[in-house]
């Protein structure tokens, strides 16, 4: 098992971090959860849909 890599910070001459060193998994992960936030927030109009009508909807394409 691996151990995780923690996040590198790079610093100016009075201390404060100007930019940071990740892992790949852990940038792949981040533009993963982007991507997430982005199709959550393209259909936060959309109306829900029920359950039931969701179920009948799947037997019909005969995935259920």
């Amino acid at each position: 098992m691996s151990t995780p890599v923690k996040e590198q910070y790079i610093i100016d001459a009075e201390g404060n971090k100007t930019a940071i060193i990740l892992s790949i998994e852990q940038y792949e992960q981040m533009l993963e959860d982007l991507h997430d936030l982005a199709i959550v927030a393209e259909r936060r109009t959309e109306q829900p849909v029920s359950l039931a009508n969701m179920q009948e909807w799947l037997k019909a394409d005969g995935i259920l």
